[in-house]
């Protein structure tokens, strides 16, 4: 191999770990930052010194450049409240000049990112503004989060959203063919097949159909309100505190039931595990039943239905048919 062959492979190699290290700067500065991709980012760093030197010196020319701005005076005329973000704009811009124009072009680039969860997973994802969405069962979730745009698309699943309130860059939620706007809130999107779900927790949102065929119709949503939304109709109902928090206990891994039909019940057991439950018999499913249980304890729901509810149990290879 000729000397200039390889001080071009070289040099290949190097600006691949800048361009590596400017998309891990990136991930933890301006995306959202989770569990799963701190261990990916540690090993990555593992893997050679030059990942965790290509990595510190990046991060130290952005660290001198946050105290640039910390060190700007205090009292700023009108004209000038737009220093700080110009400031930023500027460093980003040397700093993604000094690691290369591989890592430069990649920083430039707006690009969503993909957030998922297995069935009976659940994240927690933190952006850079504060937010955070939590991500149930079975989910997927697309972001895009820039200085000028703040819009995530759940294109399945369930989300718990906290959303830190900008009136400039609204936080927008795409669920199929519907929107949900952020005037300042806690809630959760839950989208199934032919039907999106939208409980307000706190604050406010608004919830339309911008790409529907038919004329849009915002709907103010206030905390205990819950829409329904199908193809052919939006329905709005209240619900007290207590049925809006037994609705959000998949967060702390369990399913809560208060005189809740089997049918339904079990129906919710399902989103979280690949053992499924049947209910074999329409009377059987108009059953209610109450308890907590955890997410994937599928055996004692199967058995509280058969002590409690006097119910015939057939547990088979990968489902449990529920029966009179």
């Amino acid at each position: 191999m000729s000397e200039a062959l390889a001080n071009q492979q070289t040099h290949a190699r190097a600006d691949d770990v800048k361009t590596q290290a400017a998309a891990w700067f990136e991930r933890r500065h301006f995306w959202g930052w989770s569990e799963k991709d701190q261990i990916e980012f540690d090993a990555w760093i593992a893997q050679s010194l030059a990942h965790r030197a290509a990595y510190v010196r990046l991060d130290a020319m952005w660290q001198r450049t946050e105290l640039l701005s910390a060190l700007r005076p205090v009292a700023e005329a009108p004209g000038k409240a737009m220093f700080p973000m110009m400031l930023k704009i500027a460093a980003a811009f040397i700093v993604a000049t000094a690691i290369g124009a591989g890592a430069f072009a990649y920083l430039e680039q707006p690009r969503e990112r993909v957030f998922s969860t297995g069935l009976g997973g659940h994240e927690t994802v933190t952006f850079a503004d504060g937010s955070k969405i939590e991500l149930n069962t079975n989910t997927v979730l697309r972001a895009r989060m820039t200085t000028a745009e703040r819009t995530v698309w759940l294109d399945k699943g369930e989300a718990y959203f906290q959303i830190k309130h900008d009136s400039a860059h609204p936080f927008v939620v795409m669920a199929g063919d519907h929107r949900v706007t952020d005037l300042g809130t806690k809630f959760t999107v839950r989208r199934e097949t032919g039907k999106t779900e939208v409980s307000v927790i706190q604050g406010r949102v608004t919830f339309d159909a911008p790409d529907s065929s038919t004329p849009s119709q915002v709907a103010l949503l206030t905390a205990g309100d819950v829409a329904t939304a199908t193809a052919s109709n939006v329905s709005v109902r209240r619900e007290s505190e207590k049925v809006l928090s037994t609705g959000l206990s998949w967060r702390r891994g369990v399913l809560v039931f208060d005189k809740t039909e089997l049918g339904e019940a079990a129906a919710e057991f399902n989103r979280y595990n690949s053992e499924k439950i049947v209910i074999a018999d329409p009377a059987v499913a108009s059953r209610t039943i109450d308890g907590t249980f955890r997410t994937e304890d599928v055996e004692l729901f199967a058995r509280i239905a058969q002590v409690a509810l006097g119910l015939h149990v057939e547990d088979g290879a990968d489902r449990i048919v529920i029966r009179r």
